[in-house]
């Protein structure tokens, strides 16, 4: 047989799809399986995206430019600036085939084998399996459920800091955790930034979504750290439109862009046809923008409420993304989730949730959580919160 590298090893399951297999093992039986583990919407993806997608009239479906096709990063910078980042131009935006891409690229250039990356956690589980794919490891600052995951004090994250620290990895608003990070902590991170001379990889892809007449903060609005700061993007969450895998690589960094368009162009480029549905669904889009974020608005407040009304569970409120992190009254959440696909069904139907140990470093901070995604109409969540409650008393009898 022949032999796999080390790498592969180290590789972690993901905690979103590691279940997959017993969700699809449910299904076969006949059992009606609510998806609460994935942040896969069941929004519309905006008809203007939809539309480019069925007018596409192309002879040759051709190489797009490495950094992405201009009309695109054209949008990209209209969009920017209607943010208020004015003096973005095209040449600030590298196209990648989704947010990970773009991640891939910001790690690949700030680090070598055996470099660190500093991470509140939990945190989304694939940073995980970026920094192993390149030997660099993450060195995580917990956060916790009583204080609804705010970020830890600048002084945690000065004490994790050493000569191998390359960069700082927030993710505004928080997959998994729905937390909103405040103008006064990301003014620290920046100090911190300059202070060490690292760089703040910002994973902004939920920008839009934030509740309560909230604003995401992006670290663009941080000029000093303009050598010291990288943004990831996404359309995915942002138009419901998860398969077209287009996001970017954003920063006013000569000497990062640079070096991060030498890896565009070694894997050629991005999607041509995820961009031209990308650049159509930017289009007049602020009306969908706004419904989206109203209907994600209706569905946090019915889950937090749902969940804390069980007995035993504990759900902070979340400010931003379309995630919660419940901590339920058991043992062995993971033990939990899979009983769940395997063991249990009420008329027919059961419930599938992330094991929280995932996003952790120590799976053991996570082993009573797990990550709901609130992505189902009303209804479904109604019902899956129903399905939770009746399975957590089950479980604990048995």
């Amino acid at each position: 047989m022949p032999k796999t590298s080390v790498r592969a090893g180290r590789m972690p399951a993901s905690p979103i799809r590691k279940l997959v297999p017993y969700a699809i093992a449910a299904k076969a039986k006949g059992t009606k399986v609510y998806h609460l583990n994935i942040g896969q919407p069941d929004i519309e993806t905006p008809k203007t995206a939809l539309d480019a997608l069925k007018n596409i009239d192309l002879k040759v479906l051709e190489y797009a430019l490495s950094e992405g096709n201009l009309e695109y990063r054209k949008q990209l910078e209209k969009y920017y600036h209607s943010l208020g980042f004015t003096d973005l131009t095209t040449d600030n935006f590298i196209v990648t085939n989704g947010g990970s891409e773009a991640l891939n690229f910001a790690l690949s250039v700030l680090c070598d084998d055996g470099d660190e990356i500093i991470i509140p956690e939990p945190y989304y589980a694939n940073y995980n399996g970026f920094t192993n794919a390149i030997g660099v490891k993450v060195v995580a600052v917990p956060s916790t459920i009583d204080t609804g995951f705010a970020l830890p004090s600048i002084e945690e994250f000065e004490k994790k800091i050493t000569d191998k620290t390359r960069a700082i990895i927030v993710c505004n608003p928080g997959n998994p955790t729905g937390y909103l990070y405040t103008r006064e902590e990301l003014q620290k991170l920046a100090e911190i930034a300059l202070k060490y001379d690292i760089v703040i990889i910002s994973d902004e892809v939920y920008r839009e979504y934030v509740y309560d007449g909230e604003k995401q903060v992006s670290m663009l609005e941080f000029p000093e750290i303009a050598e010291h700061s990288i943004i990831i993007d996404s359309e995915s969450k942002r138009y419901s439109m998860c398969g077209v895998r287009i996001g970017c690589l954003v920063t006013r960094s000569k000497t990062l862009h640079d070096a991060a368009m030498k890896f565009a162009q070694a894997r050629l480029s991005p999607v041509l046809i995820g961009q031209i549905l990308a650049t159509a669904a930017h289009d007049n889009d602020a009306e969908y923008i706004q419904s989206v974020r109203e209907e994600y608005t209706k569905r946090r407040n019915l889950l937090v409420e749902l969940l804390n009304e069980i007995p035993g569970v504990k759900c902070p409120t979340p400010k931003g993304a379309f995630y919660c992190v419940a901590e339920l009254p058991v043992e062995d959440a993971d033990d939990f989730a899979q009983w769940l696909l395997e063991h249990f069904s009420d008329n027919g139907e059961t419930v599938m949730v992330a094991p929280a140990s995932g996003f952790y470093s120590v799976p053991e901070l996570g082993k009573k959580q797990v990550r709901i995604a609130y992505v189902l109409k009303e209804e479904d969540l109604r019902r899956s919160v129903e399905l939770l409650k009746i399975a957590l008393e089950q479980y604990k009898n048995e």
